[in-house]
């Protein structure tokens, strides 16, 4: 049979016959074909510890689909949230900034947790590059399905003023603490919900914790449920365009919510399980260590049913499909970090510059271009993701603090050009510094309270003591000094007088 090519997406090509059906079906060949540049499918956990993945050594939470991602392509090692908390981890992804150079640099709510009071955080400024921006100059459609946490629809954060196409999900990150909201935001405009309203920051006394009472912080609608709907339309609404999906789901961020048929899978599996009332914060739970698992089983069954649509549509070998957390696991709201080992060994949990704080999953799949069951220990951040699409789709000259990790994904290790090192700063719980050069990580902490010349530097050699615990520091005065240097050139002014710890001048 005679032959016609058409390149599709720069990895496949039509015979005349197919050519035919795609008319045939009305689908728009002359689009079609010159969709040359792969899908972007981002999915971010929130608050997933390195260790709660089955791939990452999790033993008693189960994750076949993420665990069958990682043996169909790459699962990185040594990967890290360019923040130990939410909303500057998403701004610093989104932006390809980190911390030193970030306008977003902690959680500076805004609001509060009435419907009535509903204000977000602090917003994006205008004028800002992103990565959906970045993307929109090659063509692609762009869509954030799930917690944005970067501005209202009302400020300059808008995400639709960010770059994305479309928007839905949670706009205000204190809302989603509640798994079952009264609504989402879509395109600006409030969804309502078949829920009724329940502030999520109470406690229940004992003696009144009967079923109805831990049954009032469940509804109708759940709100990941909603969100995978909207990926997958905008996915099925997207075959003959090249699209940039990003979605950060709000799964396992406390409250402990999740339908029952998952609770029901785990309940009994752990014998020393008692019930949680709400007195560290966020809603009680009759079974906590089974609800927690049960929400990271419920988002891994998500990226499973994605997968398969992806698959359905003929989309599979053209769409690189990534996976990681915003942070490190949690310490509150009935979560038992310690009990599933959530940190896989590392010290620190959100809000800590330390490696369980700031290390995180990281999963690639793109069949044909990424190798099955390849595991790299290549140190990357995830402020490296701007570069990394901006070489993935041709674009030169983007001003970014990252470096594309592009060659490590197509297994081209010996051009991947390599960090010199990582810097991390945050404000939050004291003021905390952070700096990975190699096998080493240095740590300043309570920065703020002792000024920054007398917080002395912890130093770690990762290599022999990934648990952070033994500080050699006093023996390489020659590093802390590289260090301090380091500090200088990478951290400018903080926006505003609350996130400014380094060298305040206010």
């Amino acid at each position: 049979m005679k032959t016609i090519i058409w390149k599709d997406m720069g990895t496949r090509f039509f015979t005349k016959s197919r050519f035919l059906l795609l008319l045939m079906l009305g689908v728009e060949v002359s689009v079609f074909a010159q969709q040359k540049h792969p899908n972007i499918i981002y999915i971010y956990a929130d608050d997933m510890g390195y260790g709660e993945l089955g791939v990452y050594g999790q033993t008693q939470i189960k994750t076949p689909h993420l665990d069958n991602m990682a043996e169909e392509g790459i699962r990185f090692t040594q990967h890290y949230s360019s923040a130990p908390v939410c909303a500057p981890s998403r701004a610093m992804l989104l932006t390809g900034r980190h911390a030193g150079h970030a306008y977003i640099r902690g959680n500076y709510e805004m609001g509060g947790f009435q419907d009535s009071t509903e204000g977000g955080q602090m917003p994006l400024p205008e004028g800002i590059m992103t990565i959906p921006n970045m993307l929109k100059n090659k063509g692609y459609k762009t869509a954030i399905v799930g917690k944005w946490g970067l501005g209202m629809s009302f400020t300059t954060g808008d995400p639709q003023k960010q770059g994305f196409d479309y928007a839905y999900g949670f706009l205000d990150q204190k809302q989603a603490h509640n798994y079952y909201p009264t609504h989402l935001w879509e395109n600006g405009q409030w969804v309502t919900l078949d829920n009724p309203y329940v502030f999520v920051h109470q406690s229940i006394k004992p003696e009144d914790a009967r079923d109805e009472a831990f049954e009032q912080f469940h509804g109708n609608d759940y709100a990941p449920a909603k969100m995978t709907q909207k990926a997958l339309q905008f996915i099925t609404d997207n075959t003959t365009h090249s699209f940039f999906l990003y979605l950060p789901y709000t799964i396992p961020h406390v409250g402990l919510q999740v339908p029952k048929t998952y609770v029901d899978r785990y309940v009994g599996q752990f014998p020393q399980e008692e019930p949680y009332y709400g007195e560290n914060g966020y809603n009680p739970s009759r079974y906590p260590l089974s609800t927690y698992a049960a929400m990271i089983t419920y988002l891994d069954d998500q990226v499973g049913i994605l997968l398969a649509r992806l698959k359905e549509l003929g989309l599979d070998k053209n769409t690189l499909v990534l996976f990681s957390s915003d942070n490190g696991a949690t310490f509150n709201g009935g979560v038992q970090p310690e009990f599933f080992n959530s940190a896989g060994g590392l010290r620190g949990l959100k809000m800590d510059v330390f490696e369980g704080g700031i290390r995180v999953p990281l999963i690639a799949r793109w069949p044909g271009h990424i190798q099955p069951g390849t595991v790299s220990d290549h140190i990357s951040v995830q402020y490296d993701m701007m570069a990394t699409f901006a070489e993935l789709t041709g674009q030169k000259d983007i001003d970014s603090d990252g470096i594309s990790l592009l060659p490590t994904l197509l297994g081209h290790k010996d051009e991947q050009e390599l960090h010199r090192y990582l810097y991390f700063e945050y404000p939050e719980k004291g003021g905390q510094i952070a700096i990975r050069m190699g096998p080493w990580k240095a740590i300043k902490l309570n920065v703020r309270k002792k000024g920054y010349a007398h917080s002395p530097w912890q130093l770690y050699n990762l290599e022999d003591d990934r648990a952070e615990r033994n500080d050699v520091a006093h023996r390489h005065p020659e590093l802390l000094r590289q260090f301090d240097r380091i500090v200088q050139k990478e951290h400018q002014q903080a926006p505003i007088r609350e996130w400014e710890f380094v060298d305040p001048k206010f």
